[in-house]
């Protein structure tokens, strides 16, 4: 599995978010390309993301399978990633 996770210094839900999913990679072996809104704007622009922040997008065998947008619990990511299979 791998997850683009798109987020900003300034959104305050992506900081919250960068500390849960640090936790999960502890125990999960997903791959991450972390990207930020500004700074890499031309890479953000090919995954059509809206304003709202953070976002990830899950991808299974090359395929995006599941796209996550705005501040989301622990629990609620572990389920995802059980659902799409790491």
């Amino acid at each position: 599995m791998k997850v683009v996770k798109i987020n900003a210094i300034w959104c305050s839900g992506c900081l919250v978010m960068n500390k849960i999913w640090k936790n999960i990679l502890k125990s999960k072996n997903i791959e991450t390309i972390n990207l930020d809104y500004d700074m890499d704007e031309d890479e953000v622009k090919k995954y059509n993301v809206g304003d709202l922040l953070p976002v990830f997008i899950f991808y299974k065998d090359d395929k995006e399978v599941k796209r996550i947008v705005g501040e989301k619990s622990e629990e609620e990511l572990l389920k995802i990633i059980e659902e799409v299979g790491e």
